[in-house]
């Protein structure tokens, strides 16, 4: 009942079209309570991508002797000249051939058989019609006479349509279908090279087609709840007078303190390469160039193998190997090259820092939390959405290399704020989605994991248990020590096997874990009066692990640039942070919400290279 009430209120009752192009979109006819009904008879313009078609040929009426009016004409026989000459091909064939011969080109014969070529039926296309604005597509029906139906029939092509909604004649998914009246725009598919050809292609191989990928149900659906978290996420901060910032995603500054940095230089050209007449500046992690390439290698490897497995067109086989063979080719031009180059002067740092775009090194962020607090010191509450950075090679269903974050900055605040912050956001972006997205979680529901709606549905009323880091290793140490027979250390890291035992099986609801030794954290967070933990927490989600992360930072100078020299960081990077300290200092603490992990959850999938429109991992960044 909440569903259908989210339904009818985010639905106008009338009909209007999109301002900016004249069409209608399809969640404004399919997304009613009555499906649509209540617009038969209304004429409208509508655009998207078939998904899927049929075509049904029309039978010929026979036409019978003496079925007319007293008062019109006898009609003529039912066999039509074309129909004469048609049977008579045969024989016509025979004359051709013996005033003609038997070879050679011959216009007569050509022309004749013109002449007589029988046109195709007049048949009617049904197409189901996705604009992406909605789970549900739209029946459209078009009429031989108003386009080719060869231009309309492949999946993947785009057309815009004018015509009256009517009730649909066959009882189906949909209630209400389009009579098409005019075709403005046919939009064709090459189809043999088209990557979406096949009915359904495993979202593992449609990483391999991002910009086309969102054309499927699953990867539009998953968008369209990436949005609506957006969207609750950036609503939440307006709402409670947080202002927004827009901190810098290069940076000087080692935001975490231990993390693999990707490093930012205009210099390698300098350093080995010939320069290319355009200024071309690259962000990559040093030496990887070769790995990078033979990586792809096996990636591309393992798709030829995959399209011969499947049968796939020849078409796409061929463009598969066509593309392995180039990536074979380069690696072997740059293994030669390693080879010959000397040994010396080929890493970025052997070319002087004064000849590079920035005087000094530079980076992509791996956290804006550092620059968000210079404004929260300044304006309040603050925060920020932007991509985050991260050149860790491993391999995880969790982690890309480029990732979104949400960080949230409050000034006058400690720990125990930024954590009651942090509970209510979470719960915040669950009911959102649950009464934002109702048609989108059906089909997760149906298609992904049936317990999704279940889970976010738990966040929302569950009361979220809270320990210490201590309590949290007793629990974990109870079980683990009995079955590994060895014993677990105070300050041991807390692996996500752990942190997801602690949610799924031991709480079994959220957790929020604070008070972390301080080798576990950024240099950044405020020490704890037993000098041994730090004032920082972890909201860790059963099936989805930690989404949140956060802590109150050090305010007091001495003690910052304590931990700042214990860690053997370069003071000089950090002096703009210490400035915070020296001028107006203040109690502050933040968090930082892992987006696409969040949309993850969301969604059940359990890769979050499937919930980012375009993924960027190690050895793959293809766009």
């Amino acid at each position: 009942m909440e569903s259908e009430q989210a339904i009818a209120a985010t639905v106008p009752t009338q009909l209007t079209t999109f301002k900016y192009s004249n069409r209608v979109l399809l969640k404004t006819i399919l997304e009613r309570r009555d499906g649509g009904l209540e617009l038969a008879g209304e004429s409208v313009v509508v655009g998207g991508w078939v998904k899927s078609s049929k075509e049904v040929r029309k039978e010929p009426v026979p036409l019978i002797v003496g079925d007319h009016g007293p008062d019109e004409p006898e009609p003529r026989s039912g066999v039509s000249c074309v129909e004469i000459l048609q049977s008579r091909i045969p024989f016509l064939r025979a004359i051709v051939k013996v005033l003609g011969g038997s070879g050679g080109h011959y216009p007569l014969r050509e022309k004749l058989e013109a002449a007589v070529h029988k046109p195709p039926p007049p048949s009617t296309v049904f197409l189901k019609v996705s604009d992406g604005s909605c789970v549900a597509t739209l029946q459209v029906v078009v009429e031989s006479s108003l386009a080719p139906p060869c231009q309309l029939l492949h999946t993947g092509t785009c057309i815009i349509v004018e015509g009256l909604l009517q009730q649909s004649l066959v009882h189906g998914t949909n209630v209400i279908e389009l009579r098409v009246d005019k075709v403005h725009h046919i939009g064709t598919v090459d189809y043999s090279k088209y990557s979406l050809a096949k009915k359904r292609v495993p979202l593992d191989k449609l990483r391999d087609f991002c910009h086309i990928r969102a054309r499927t149900t699953t990867v539009a659906s998953v968008m369209r709840i990436r949005n609506a978290l957006d969207f609750a996420a950036h609503t939440f901060c307006q709402n409670h007078g947080f202002l927004s910032v827009q901190v810098p995603i290069l940076t000087t500054t080692d935001c975490k303190g231990f993390s693999e940095k990707f490093q930012v230089t205009s210099l390698f050209s300098k350093a080995g390469e010939k320069e290319e007449p355009h200024h071309k500046a690259i962000a990559e992690l040093e030496g990887v160039s070769l790995d990078v390439i033979k990586a792809a290698v096996k990636e591309k490897s393992n798709l030829v193998e995959e399209l011969k497995r499947t049968d796939s067109n020849k078409e796409a086989l061929d463009a598969a190997v066509q593309d392995l063979r180039k990536a074979n080719e380069l690696a072997s031009q740059l293994e030669a090259r390693e080879k010959t180059k000397p040994k010396t002067s080929q890493k970025v740092d052997n070319v002087k820092s004064s000849e590079d775009f920035f005087s000094s090194p530079t980076y992509l962020t791996s956290s804006g939390r550092m620059h968000l607090e210079s404004y929260a010191c300044a304006l309040g509450n603050v925060y920020s959405f932007g991509p985050r950075f991260q050149a860790d090679k491993e391999e995880s269903p969790k982690h890309a290399a480029e990732m979104w974050m949400f960080e949230v900055e409050l000034a006058f605040s400690q720990l125990e704020d930024a954590i009651n912050c942090a509970d209510d956001f979470l719960k915040f972006l669950c009911k959102w989605v649950l009464e934002n997205c109702p048609e989108d979680m059906k089909f997760v529901s149906q298609r992904i994991d049936k317990t999704r709606a279940d889970r976010l549905h738990s966040v929302i009323s569950s009361s979220f248990e809270r320990i210490s880091y201590t309590e949290a290793l007793d629990a974990i140490k109870k079980v683990t020590e009995k079955k590994i027979d060895t014993k677990i250390e105070w300050g041991a890291a807390l692996t996500e096997a752990d942190l997801s035992y602690l949610a799924d099986e031991i709480y079994k609801k959220p957790v929020i874990i604070y008070d972390y030794p301080k080798e576990a954290k950024p240099f950044y967070v405020r020490l704890n009066d037993d000098g041994k933990t730090v004032a920082a927490f972890d909201i860790v989600v059963p099936k989805a692990g930690k989404l949140i992360s956060g802590s109150q930072n050090e305010e007091r100078i001495t003690i910052l640039t304590t931990r700042v020299k214990e860690l053997g960081l370069a003071r000089e990077q950090y002096e703009w942070y210490l400035d915070l300290r020296r001028h107006g200092t203040v109690k502050h603490s933040g968090f930082s919400l892992e987006f696409d992990l969040m949309v993850l959850f969301s969604t059940g999938l359990t890769d979050v290279r499937d919930v980012i429109p375009f993924p960027r991992s190690y050895g793959k960044a293809n766009y």
